[in-house]
């Protein structure tokens, strides 16, 4: 595909979502292609969160196909070291190359390859790809998200009693205390994958732990806004993207009127995480 030029936003987000669709779809073939084979595994960083060969593999692959056809768009990911150039940047590609790699290296089914294009700190474009569980979702500013193909919409509706809610644990326990009548869905392995489920409409709020980052939640953000909902702080207002440090506190997901009802009980003192 021929470099992309800043022509406009749009412009920008539809050939940006093409050019995602065919690296991701490529990336997870490749990931499929490693899956539930001996890889080299090893952990990293303070937290030694688990990083195998095959998030190093899709890295460079869609650092290639993304970044390798002359186009000046910066580059953030989880697999690779951060370059502060990407600030200046006005378009940057916000990748994870496996969310869920803990469920990868187990041969589990519940992880992702999440891509975006950020502009000026929200998405415009993203791909969510699970690929042993056969999901592909997309979005596109303005044109709303899909899976395989098919147009999603999160939940409606305002109601809180009897709905879906994933998140955290003892986050949960503490929401029990004001919302008793509500059903705990499990957890997951990938945070991106959680939150697409609500632009799905299969899970009716859904929270993020305190220490997300940019490659957990862009790409999701964009699926969910674009289906009709909302992911924000537990405050409210839009998560920002691209900042220098790319790590975000506790969010909420849901569909814009239930959002709206859930950040008015999370005020209740009893749920202050601080």
């Amino acid at each position: 595909m021929p470099a992309i030029e800043a022509n406009g936003t749009a412009e920008i987000s539809a050939r940006a979502a093409a050019q995602l669709n065919a690296a991701v779809r490529d990336a997870g073939s490749l990931a499929l292609s490693m899956f539930g084979k001996p890889i080299k595994q090893w952990t990293k960083g303070p937290s030694s969160s688990p990083v195998c060969e095959a998030d190093i593999a899709i890295d460079a692959l869609l650092r290639e196909r993304l970044t390798g056809g002359g186009n000046a768009f910066a580059w953030l990911s989880e697999e690779t070291a951060d370059d502060a150039a990407r600030l200046a940047a006005r378009y940057v590609w916000v990748v994870d190359p496996i969310d869920g790699t803990r469920a990868y290296i187990a041969g589990q089914p519940d992880w992702a390859i999440s891509a975006a294009l950020i502009e000026q700190s929200r998405p415009i474009a993203a791909c969510l790809y699970a690929p042993a569980l056969d999901e592909f979702f997309a979005a596109r500013a303005g044109a709303g998200s899909t899976l395989n193909g098919v147009a999603i919409a999160a939940a409606p509706g305002a109601a809180l009693r009897g709905i879906c809610i994933a998140g955290p644990q003892k986050f949960l326990e503490r929401l029990n205390s004001i919302l008793p009548s509500f059903t705990k869905l499990p957890r997951g392995h990938s945070l991106a994958l959680r939150l697409a489920r609500v632009a799905q409409g299969t899970c009716d709020a859904a929270f993020a732990g305190g220490n997300s980052h940019d490659w957990d939640l862009a790409a999701a953000d964009l699926l969910v806004h674009e289906a009709g909902g909302a992911l924000t702080p537990l405050a409210g207002g839009a998560i920002a993207y691209n900042r220098p440090v790319p790590r975000h506190g506790m969010l909420i997901a849901a569909g814009r009127d239930r959002h709206a009802a859930l950040i008015g009980l999370l005020g209740d003192e009893r749920l202050a995480l601080r």
